[in-house]
């Protein structure tokens, strides 16, 4: 199978101030004594990287965590050196790191900038202070409105706010508040996700039987609500859960909804390299230790052809017929016609040179893409 030349780098830091009761990431409060160690572990597993892979050519770079902002801003721009050192990045390439609005300093930010970081996501999650609190967030909306305009005064044109829906307490009334706060301070991108009650975190005790949460009619109402919103404001949805004025689409995000091969580095992080998944451990002890093995799982051409469908149909353009065939020798009708005509006389899908799912089809997205998982 062919692969794109061009690779998407995520580093993952695994800090937090505190960590939230929705959050099942590998993250860690109260380990500020253990940055430096690990920041330095983070630049050994990166030659490792490139005695493995050669001088990959970057097109994007993701800083995700954890709370990548938490550390002085010399971490994250020491690594991204390391990462220039070690590889060949492109043109034009995406950097970008997440920023929580308690750790958004204007002196961080413009250190940011000037060291060649070009897009920032800050996460919100909710305009609404008690909402907030629920989700034992560290700032207020007051916090994230100076992050915001720090973020403006460091220079930054690229910025995603993370919002979201069907938290416990939430109503339709005060989502649609924090939907028109954040829009008329124009970002060029949102990310709307709704809430997800991950087994093993404090907040899957106290939900599990659903009390508290918004129910389930008006969790879709405020999914409705995110297209239509949004969409008078200008942003246009290109995923499931992702709006952004145009040219301004996550670069590094799409490259995993296209599957386009990725290099994860730090604790925890995956990789899709060569048709193999790579998961690395997440122990934070034995990486700082230089200890980074990874489990490894090589792809068969079925699980291929399964991710390439069911990845790709998070996008609203669906995927390409020409690129299958380009990538799998067959078409797509050859290998899922059954699975294309019945979704579309369910009125879930289309198909012409493009297959991708209609507004009805993505409102039930996980039971079309289970229809191609054989």
């Amino acid at each position: 199978m062919k692969t794109d030349r061009g690779v998407g780098i995520y580093v993952h830091i695994p800090f937090c101030k505190r960590k939230c009761d929705y959050c099942d990431f590998v993250s860690f409060a109260g380990k500020e004594d253990l940055f430096s160690a690990y920041f330095s572990a983070l630049g050994s597993e990166i030659s490792q990287k490139k005695d493995k892979f050669g001088a990959l050519t970057v097109d994007s770079v993701f800083f995700g965590g954890g709370t990548p902002s938490l550390p002085e801003s010399s971490c994250l721009t020491g690594i991204l050196d390391v990462l220039r050192e070690k590889f060949n990045f492109s043109k034009n390439p995406e950097i970008t790191t997440e920023v929580n609005p308690d750790s958004g300093s204007f002196e961080k930010l413009k250190a940011y900038k000037e060291a060649g970081f070009n897009r920032i996501s800050i996460g919100l999650q909710s305009a609404n202070d008690e909402e907030l609190k629920t989700l034992s967030r560290v700032h207020d909306f007051k916090k994230f409105t100076v992050c915001y305009e720090n973020a403006l005064r460091a220079g930054f044109t690229d910025i995603n706010v993370d919002l979201m829906s069907a938290i416990p307490g939430q109503t339709l009334k005060s989502y649609e508040k924090t939907l028109k706060t954040v829009a008329e301070l124009n970002p060029s991108h949102i990310s709307a996700y709704s809430l997800i009650l991950e087994e093993g975190t404090p907040f899957f005790e106290r939900f599990k039987d659903g009390k508290g949460l918004p129910d389930e009619d008006t969790d879709r109402e405020m999914y409705a609500l995110t297209r239509a919103f949004l969409k008078d404001y200008g942003f246009e949805r290109y995923e499931i859960s992702n709006y952004a004025k145009p040219g301004f689409e996550c670069k590094h995000n799409i490259g995993y909804w296209e599957r386009k091969p990725y290099l994860g580095l730090g604790l925890a992080a995956a990789s899709l390299m060569n048709e193999t998944r790579y998961q690395k451990h997440g122990d934070l002890r034995r990486y700082i230790d230089g200890d980074f093995s990874e489990d490894t799982e090589k792809l068969d051409r079925t699980s291929q052809m399964e991710e390439f469908m069911f990845l790709g149909l998070r996008l609203i353009k669906g995927v390409s017929v020409e690129r299958f065939k380009e990538l799998f020798g067959k078409s797509i009708q050859e290998e899922y016609g059954d699975v294309l005509k019945k979704l579309n006389k369910e009125g879930l899908l289309l198909f012409d040179d493009r297959v991708y799912l209609t507004e009805k089809g993505l409102d039930v997205a996980n039971y079309c893409m289970s229809e191609f998982i054989k």
